[in-house]
């Protein structure tokens, strides 16, 4: 039987201002997905793109807002909605605590729909680069979910069980190092494995939610569901396994029409002329305007 170290969630206190390690690990996953991002501009299929170190510092901050804004919002509907409805401006106390991967996942959509726009990529091109890297962010998050001695898992026997801080004397599943491993490590190693090569658009994006459903609906079997919740049905569904689902599916489904359509994402070069076409239509219809 193993016990918590028991960290202080505290890294640093300056005064009044506390920096937690929860925090520390959000800035060190997008720190880490952004270097990882880099160095997979170098790669020529990756580079025919268009992709450069600066498109990669702008799609960082787009994703922060996304995971930011989509997070909080998606813990607040998914998993306390009767706090928020009781007292709305629950939504934005974000210093309590409480972020959802998958609200994360839905901002991160939006935000990433801004981005394209700006930078004239198809939207799957754009998703499918980033989701070679969000498995950075998911490792470090489920380090600072390990560190603040929350999220554990059921009760144990097994050697390896821990007990953690407030849960009581039993051993318990580390479930947060699985998620760690699972959603952290091998995602990781997978995606990069297949994203080495050209792929069709939007097989990456498939791949990412199929593994990350199936690895979080698996892990959802050894941790501990929100107190508040509980099972949602048959003593073993819960709320992780139910928003995890529809990934799954639909991961699968991507996939197969990825293949299907069999469409490789465009060259910069190739949309040079279609670019330059609209800007010059946009020339002969304000030549026409002054001529009006």
């Amino acid at each position: 039987m193993l016990v918590h170290p028991g960290f202080d969630p505290v890294a640093l206190s300056l005064g009044p201002l506390q920096i937690h390690w929860y925090g520390l690990s959000y800035l060190a996953g997008f720190y880490l997905a952004w270097w990882l991002a880099v160095r997979r501009t170098r790669l020529a299929h990756v580079a025919r793109q268009g992709w450069n170190r600066d498109q990669v510092g702008d799609l960082v901050f787009y994703t922060v807002l996304g995971v930011i804004a989509g997070g909080r919002i998606g813990y607040v509907l998914f998993y306390n909605f009767e706090r928020f409805a009781a007292d709305p401006i629950y939504l934005v106390q974000v210093w309590k605590g409480g972020m959802s991967f998958h609200g994360g996942l839905l901002g991160v959509l939006v935000a990433m729909a801004f981005f394209a726009r700006k930078h004239r990529y198809h939207w799957w091109q754009v998703t499918d680069f980033l989701a070679v890297v969000v498995p950075a962010g998911l490792l470090t998050g489920r380090l600072g979910n390990f560190i603040n001695a929350e999220l554990y898992g059921r009760v144990t026997d097994m050697p390896w069980g821990m007990v953690f801080p407030q849960a009581g004397p039993e051993p318990r599943h580390p479930s947060q190092l699985y998620e760690a491993a699972l959603e952290g490590v091998v995602m990781l190693l997978v995606l990069h494995w297949f994203a080495a090569k050209p792929r069709p658009m939007m097989a990456t994006s498939g791949l990412f939610l199929l593994l990350y459903g199936s690895f979080r609906t698996f892990v959802e079997f050894f941790r501990t569901p929100d107190a508040h919740i509980g099972f949602l049905a048959f003593d073993w569904l819960t709320m992780g396994m139910l928003l995890s689902a529809p990934m799954i599916v639909a991961g699968a489904l991507i996939m197969l029409l990825a293949y299907r359509r069999n469409q490789l994402p465009p060259d910069a070069a190739a949309a040079v002329p279609e670019k330059s076409a609209k800007s010059a239509k946009s020339a002969k219809r304000a030549q026409r305007a002054k001529g009006a």
